[in-house]
């Protein structure tokens, strides 16, 4: 499992202090780019080779609010590998270890320059196999 923590930030949230919905997938989003990072795979090198990875799907839980300056832990797993997608299953966690939102998100591998699917590169699955 990989741990990603965020600040919520003034401009993450409502006028109410209270984080916006669609900001959680930006924290996901980050979450698993760290993920990859800290793996060795460094998406800019990847868009150079017309390799990009797209949301496919996502489902989220939302199970409570983040607010204002909370200090908060996105954890990811990596739950299932095919030949062109990634399946993640994440939680955004807040100091209490109180689970705030659960999400499912599937990423595919594509080939930017016509945006088909591309089988995940060997490079790739060999740095994810030390993590499954």
């Amino acid at each position: 499992m990989h741990l990603h923590e965020i600040r919520v930030y003034y401009e993450d949230t409502d006028a109410g202090g209270i984080v916006y919905y669609a900001n959680y997938l930006k924290f996901l989003e980050r979450a698993r780019t760290e993920w990859l990072r800290a793996l060795g795979i460094e998406q800019d090198l990847l868009l150079e080779q017309s390799i990009g990875f797209v949301v496919k799907r996502v489902e989220l839980d939302y199970k409570a609010a983040a607010r204002f300056n909370q200090l908060l832990r996105v954890e990811s797993r990596l739950s299932n590998v095919k030949r062109a997608s990634l399946q993640f299953e994440q939680n955004i966690v807040d100091q209490n270890n109180k689970v705030l939102v659960c999400a499912s998100v599937k990423v595919a591998c594509v080939n930017l320059l016509d945006m088909k699917p591309l089988a995940i590169p060997t490079f790739i699955l060999g740095e994810l196999s030390s993590v499954r």
